[in-house]
């Protein structure tokens, strides 16, 4: 196999778009339109990829900052064979040629390896498509024998080539040298005015070089995105081809239409998703996990046997096995949950690590924490970890029980087998094995009664006197002596 060079035309405005960002940049699954492409070139391990840029190149390349590609400028918009002109001047003559498109986002390795096998042995390879209904498409013209003709754009074609259902994806690929040649012959024969890639292929078949038009392997492949309705129908497709690729590597979907996908999810045997589930980034999930619906993960692991219910949001954290999460309830990132930790409803747990068995299951904040093995954290407890300029940490050792609605004030440790009254505010340490609390009397006011409710004018006249009444006097401090 010779070299392979990819270029990859992502100069276009995007007009119908309506949008101050360049199209290539329009957002799919999370990630611009131009990432998923850059990915598929990626596949087939080019020696470079020539991006060739032109409106709104700035935000292209700083969307981009450490994508090792050559960027190539079109100052001017004249066409796609003129961009392709632009860098085939840092393309060597040894080399293939392999042609992509910035917003096609979808298009299969598969499809890709046919072309550059093709050119590889000296054709012009280009990716057709059969459509019912190939409006903008330039259309595919044969001979009686079936052999390829040329292409001829849509606002170019006679009625007769109009209703020709084979239609060129604007993907080809070929010898540089050869390519080389055919871009420099030609001509401005057009409505646009504009050097069309796709006269090539006429080119190379005057000239009597092999022409090949390969089919992709599904439409879906070649869909481009011009506006914001054919961005959604790819987003929706995209989702599709996710959903697919989970349910055969063993996860069940409980509705494959409804799940969001953004990135890379690895999984092992038995998964189950529920519905409204959005996975972001590097998701990893063991054997038998259960995420329940309308949950939200965005680079995680999660370990095998581990139920998270609805509404979840978790975030760069790892989860150990056999664990159960919410619902409702909220890990942020550097999170590490050992195995069988229960974090329950209106938990939110941050840069803390919680021990084996540990539980947190009610309305808990757990900030820069070590939480050791079988802890029990009751409900209300707060870790203060933030004094309004430094965070500070917590340590609860193993077997420490916390009773509800107590306040932690870090720095602060809680020792082994410790004990925290409920309500308590800690802010030395508590020692090992023992009851640690803080406790105001408790007080009876034997001649109290429940205030009455007010008629309207007796309420408004009694706001009125409060807001008037002077403030209470200071109480002198007393003198030391």
């Amino acid at each position: 196999m010779q070299p392979l060079s990819v270029v990859i035309l992502a100069a276009g405005q995007g007009k119908r778009m309506y949008s101050d960002r360049p199209k290539v940049l329009q957002p799919l699954a999370g990630r611009p339109l131009l990432a998923h492409v850059l990915k598929a070139a990626r596949t087939l391990e080019p020696e470079q990829i020539c991006v060739v840029y032109g409106h709104g190149g700035a935000q292209v390349q700083a969307a981009f900052p450490d994508e090792p590609v050559d960027w190539v400028l079109q100052a001017e918009q004249l066409g796609t064979g003129h961009a392709v002109m632009q860098a085939m001047s840092i393309i060597p003559d040894e080399h293939l040629v392999l042609v992509l498109y910035g917003d096609v986002p979808l298009i299969g390795s598969a499809s890709l390896e046919q072309l550059v096998s093709a050119a590889d042995a000296g054709a012009l390879a280009v990716l057709s498509v059969r459509l019912e209904r190939p409006t903008g498409y330039g259309r595919i013209l044969r001979d009686a024998d079936g052999q390829v003709l040329g292409v001829v754009e849509e606002r170019d074609a006679s009625p007769e080539q109009a209703e020709i259902r084979e239609v060129n994806s604007g993907l080809m690929a070929a010898p540089a040298r050869r390519l080389r040649e055919l871009l420099l012959d030609l001509g401005l024969n057009n409505t646009q005015r504009e050097y069309y890639l796709t006269d090539v292929v006429a080119g190379a078949v005057q000239a009597g070089d092999p022409v090949i038009a390969l089919p992709a392997a599904s439409t879906t492949e070649v869909l481009g995105v011009n506006d914001r309705l054919q961005l959604a129908e790819v987003e929706a497709c995209y989702r599709r081809l996710c959903a697919e690729r989970l349910m055969r590597a063993g996860a069940t979907l409980a509705d494959p239409t409804r799940i969001d996908v953004r990135g890379e999810v690895e999984l092992e045997r038995d998964v189950f998703i529920d519905v409204g589930v959005v996975l972001i980034g590097r998701v990893r999930l063991g054997a038998r996990v259960r995420l329940g619906p309308y949950c939200v993960l965005r680079d995680v692991t999660i370990g095998a046997d581990t139920e998270v219910q609805p509404h979840c949001v978790i975030e760069e954290t790892v989860v150990g096995e056999r664990c159960r999460i919410g619902p409702f309830a909220r890990l942020r990132p550097e999170t590490r949950l050992r195995e069988e930790v229960h974090i329950g409803n209106f938990v939110e747990v941050k840069k803390s690590v919680v021990g084996a068995r540990s539980k947190a299951n009610h309305l808990t904040y757990l900030g820069d924490t070590h939480v050791g093995n079988d802890v029990n954290v009751g409900a209300g407890t707060i870790t203060c970890n933030y004094d309004g300029a430094n965070k500070w940490p917590t340590t609860i050792e193993d077997g420490a029980f916390i009773g509800s609605g107590s306040m932690l004030v870090a720095p602060v440790r809680i020792g082994a087998g410790a004990t925290i009254g409920a309500g308590s505010t800690i802010t030395a340490a508590a020692p090992d094995a023992k009851l640690t609390l803080t406790r105001a009397p408790q007080v009876t006011a034997e001649s109290w009664q429940r205030p009455a409710k007010l008629a309207p004018e007796e309420h408004a006249r009694a706001v009125e006197a409060a807001l008037q009444s002077p403030p209470a006097p200071a109480k002198p401090k007393p003198k030391r002596r």
